[in-house]
């Protein structure tokens, strides 16, 4: 049987393809990610804000403010860059927090567009107590995936839902990020309760608030979606000066 010089260079390039796409292939995710560690900045995006920055690096918003000499109301541009290299992790935080002067009410923090000699930012919301918060479910789903610092880490839990399921305030506080710019969340909400405790509620089908409103538990933030997932269902962290926490020590124990 006689073999064309078509078919060879057909197989051959069958063959590189092949061998490129099991070995060579980068994906833009994994490419993008190795950027941002190699450079050890952040640039910033439309739609992003202090809070979202800190809570993608891990990091205490805090901490990340004073490392790039930012303060309040933490105001950043598209753009900007953001040292996120060599600024001490959640667990490197001294406990001389409880010492720290009152802070400012919080205010918006969201990107604008160009520098300005004014901004005008809306009334600033009541400060917030640095009490410890009190928790409440978000939803009333069945828990799926618990809080791991093991492989596969999550950090946070999954709880079961149905789409367009209302998803409730854990707690009362101010929103600090509401959007869709950290990859595998999908559209998510971060609410600030005081000083010290972050929540965040992920994948959601819709979000109901906006940046720098001022919620109290219970209160509807957004619905149950599939967004940056591949099942509908609540992704629900609580940080604790940055650092991820087990919602489950924190929230109340379900009735059965």
């Amino acid at each position: 049987m006689k073999i064309t010089s078509h078919v060879i260079l057909v197989m051959l390039v069958t063959l590189v393809t092949g061998c490129l796409s099991s070995r060579d292939f980068v994906s833009v995710e994994r490419k993008f990610s190795s950027e941002e560690k190699t450079t050890g900045f952040h640039r910033v995006k439309k739609g992003d804000t202090l809070f979202s920055i800190a809570w993608r690096y891990g990091l205490d918003f805090r901490t990340l403010a004073n490392a790039n000499s930012i303060s309040a109301p933490y105001t950043i541009y598209p753009g900007q860059k953001i040292d996120v290299r060599n600024i001490p992790r959640p667990a490197a935080i001294q406990a001389s927090r409880s010492v720290e002067k009152p802070s400012k009410p919080p205010v918006t923090n969201t990107v604008k567009s160009q520098p300005q000699a004014k901004i005008s930012h809306k009334t600033p919301p009541p400060p917030v107590s640095n009490r410890e918060a009190r928790w409440q479910w978000p939803v009333n789903g069945r828990l799926i995936s618990s809080f791991s610092t093991r492989k596969p880490v999550n950090k946070g839990i999954d709880i079961d839902g149905a789409l367009g399921e209302s998803v409730l305030a854990a707690a009362a506080g101010t929103v600090v990020y509401a959007g869709r710019g950290l990859r595998g969340y999908g559209n998510l909400v971060i609410v600030k309760h005081n000083e010290t405790y972050l929540s965040a509620y992920a994948h959601t089908s819709r979000i109901v608030v906006s940046e720098q409103d001022v919620v109290k538990a219970g209160q509807k933030i957004a619905e149950i979606g599939s967004t940056g997932t591949d099942k509908v269902k609540l992704h629900f962290e609580i940080r604790k000066n940055g650092k991820p926490v087990d919602p489950l020590k924190h929230l109340p124990a379900k009735r059965r």
